[in-house]
């Protein structure tokens, strides 16, 4: 079963914080939905999974994209393969552009899956952070879609914001939860390369916050979840039984995925590829029809690295029987070697031949796993 992803660039305003490729709302018009689906025509011989389980509009801001358009996408998919009839089509969507109009439009063409970009439910952070939408607006989008009968709600939080505090980030949950949502998305703050947040960071204007409060606030999120009966299944990711997101889980079990729109990345399992960080530069490599400019080919060893990476981020862990069948003795006794010091401490665990990180630790992830990973 395959994912398809769409990268749709356009926003009305950058957030301060914010790499994804994005353009200003000027310059989206049929156009980008034309070379979208040309580059469907294209590129759709490269995956071997001939059915399509997910379909997930994410940017950008989606939800600037008209509804025609998006339909349009959906419908040109089943020209190329087959589209699962319960398959999960998601649209992320910013509070700012939601009306009950769009709502029931989304739900006419078969949207089942809304990702709302809130990230606080507090005001003050979301200045911060330079989101045109407020809390009262955010509440108010997340009761539209369900009036709208999208039962399926996900938000995103950020926690580790400066100036924050456990109690301001302990408000968030209890309003996010208090709205009753299927799942909820939490990243850290991070500081990438370029962002203007990154600058003023660099000028001293902002201060990140101390890392024992970001984990404090990590534990929390643990908690709070975990009292309200959702799976913590990933790193950054919560849901109630039933809800855990298809799309994403496709991503961290190695299945197929096709990315359409510029910056978009695809996976066949044999290489994957990508497209320029450029609308121009994407048009002119879908209209050159030519194999995939950026693209690599998976060996062994960086198939075995991107199994730690994504597997470990999860509830369901790596499985020492497909690493036994699928790598070299040498790599596979190599990661048993390695674990000793980490299953000893706690840090990780073997639960049925399958290694995991206790949530617990997963604030500390990334360096249990670098430790592992062959260079």
């Amino acid at each position: 079963m395959a994912g398809i992803y769409i990268h749709v660039p356009f926003c009305r305003k950058k957030c301060s914080y914010c790499d994804f490729y994005s353009v200003g709302e000027a310059k989206m018009d049929n156009h980008f939905t034309d070379f979208v689906l040309k580059e469907l025509s294209l590129r759709n011989p490269l995956i071997a999974d001939r059915i399509v389980k997910t379909i997930y509009f994410g940017g950008g801001t989606p939800s600037l994209l008209p509804t025609g358009n998006i339909k349009r996408i959906i419908s040109g998919l089943g020209d190329f393969f087959g589209v699962d009839p319960n398959a999960e089509i998601t649209i992320e969507v910013n509070p700012d552009d939601v009306t009950l109009e769009l709502a029931e439009q989304y739900q006419a063409i078969g949207v089942n899956r809304v990702s709302i970009g809130i990230q606080s439910f507090n005001n003050d952070e979301l200045i911060f952070l330079g989101r045109r939408h407020d809390v009262d607006k955010a509440v108010e989008a997340i009761r539209i879609f369900r009036k709208a009968g999208i039962a399926n709600i996900s938000i995103d939080l950020i926690y580790g914001l400066p100036h924050s505090t456990l109690k301001s980030w302990e408000h968030s949950l209890n309003v996010a939860f208090g709205l009753d949502i299927q799942h909820l998305s939490c990243y850290h703050l991070t500081y990438e390369e370029g962002t203007p947040l990154t600058r003023r960071v660099a000028k001293g204007t902002v201060i990140p916050l101390d890392e024992e409060l970001s984990k404090a606030q990590f534990d929390l999120l643990c908690e709070m979840s975990k009292n309200y009966g959702f799976i913590h299944y990933e790193i950054s990711n919560l849901a109630k039984p039933g809800y855990i997101s298809k799309h994403n889980s496709g991503y961290w079990l190695g299945e197929e995925y096709l990315g359409l729109g510029p910056s978009a990345h695809s996976f066949n399992r044999s290489m994957r590829w990508w497209n320029p960080s450029s609308i121009t530069g994407w048009e002119k490599e879908v209209d050159s029809a030519n194999f995939p400019k950026n693209m690599e080919a998976i060996g062994e060893v960086t198939r075995f690295n991107e199994l730690l990476i994504t597997r470990l981020r999860t509830m369901w862990g790596v499985n020492l029987e497909e690493v036994a069948n699928g790598f070299s003795p040498e790599i596979y006794n190599r990661l048993r070697k390695k674990i000793i010091p980490f299953t000893a401490s706690g840090k990780m665990v073997m639960e049925n031949n399958i290694l995991k990180i206790p949530p617990s630790y997963y604030f500390i992830s990334d360096s249990i796993v670098a430790e592992l990973l062959m260079v």
